[in-house]
């Protein structure tokens, strides 16, 4: 029994390294949930390796739902382990999109069974990805603080936060193709760019590219945000690319990106911004982005007239 639980850590550690988010969702007082990952010589598991560690003696599926909003991922992305057929079946009842296998009863038979299912494999592997336990430990003491303040707005200036915004450049030039790959949630257009054809967007001259970066007090959540903007004419920029990292969202981030493309469009002389949503199966969360902004419906695209623009009040300053 102890070397079964023994190899199975060092399996789930194993996907932990590769960029898997490991959560701990337990039914129990949190101390004596955390003890054995602080104190037990033999556990391989540590809580740094831990996203967010949820332990109450609330049920599971509201649990999972906490650690779902802490994330920012969809329930189709998620894993739900746990030897207990009653906890297993309440989670399948009542969050139908959470993948939850049938662990067998003889905990020695877990790994080949999970090996056969295949539920962990990636596309892509890179160095940023091993760096999303930190930024989602980090996401979940943001959570956590903002219960502890009355209104949001408080809580957005107690995060001291800043933002660098640059042109794409080499350095940013991987992250920025990784993000279009990637995104799918919070991505107006979908559009995917290779290295090589954000390399083209730098040196077009018909392209304005930004890039945006986030931090606060809690730390820094890197490169988060890609701007693509396209002259259509001499009166007018089109957002060709609008994307972001879901885990920055309801921080200001979007009217702090809005305000920079005004005034980029602003400096270059341009009346209008336009903008354009194309649905797909995983967007439908900023179906309403421009309409939410300010931006007018006109021969299906959505307006933005420059100089009646009001910048919108951001707690985020310019590194």
């Amino acid at each position: 029994m102890g070397k079964a639980f023994t190899e199975f850590q060092y399996w789930v550690k194993a996907l932990q390294k590769r960029g898997i988010i490991l959560a701990v969702c337990s039914k129990n007082d949190e101390d004596k949930a955390k003890e054995p990952f602080e104190k037990h010589p033999d556990m391989v598991l540590k809580l740094d390796d831990i996203a967010v560690f949820i332990a109450n003696w609330e049920n599971k599926a509201d649990n999972i739902r906490k650690i779902q909003r802490i994330l920012n991922i969809g329930f189709d992305s998620m894993v739900f382990l746990d030897d207990n057929p009653f906890e297993r079946n309440l989670v399948r009842e009542n969050l139908p999109d959470v993948c939850v296998p049938e662990l067998p009863e003889d905990p020695a038979e877990y790994l080949e069974y999970l090996y056969g299912l295949n539920l962990f494999e990636t596309a892509s592997f890179s160095e940023n990805d091993s760096e999303r336990t930190k930024q989602y430990q980090v996401e979940a003491r943001r959570a956590v603080d903002l219960e502890s303040f009355t209104n949001v707005e408080d809580f957005l200036k107690s995060l001291n936060m800043v933002s660098a915004v640059q042109p794409f450049n080499s350095f940013s030039k991987p992250r920025v193709s990784q993000l279009t790959q990637r995104s799918n949630q919070f991505n107006l257009r979908t559009v995917r760019y290779t290295e090589q054809e954000i390399e083209n967007l730098i040196q077009s001259g018909k392209h304005y590219t930004l890039s945006f970066t986030l931090e606060d007090k809690y730390g820094d959540n890197g490169l988060i945000c890609v701007i693509v903007l396209e002259e259509k004419d001499k009166e007018t920029l089109f957002i060709d690319t609008w994307l972001m990292s879901c885990r920055v969202l309801k921080r200001g981030m979007e009217d702090f990106t809005l305000n920079t493309i005004v005034e980029k469009a602003k400096g270059h002389g341009y009346r209008y911004v336009t903008g354009e949503y194309l649905e797909t199966a995983k967007n439908q969360m900023v179906r309403d982005h421009y309409q939410n902004l300010g931006f007018i419906f006109e021969n299906n695209r959505w307006i933005l007239n420059v100089n009646d623009y009001q910048p919108k009040t951001v707690y985020i300053k310019n590194k």
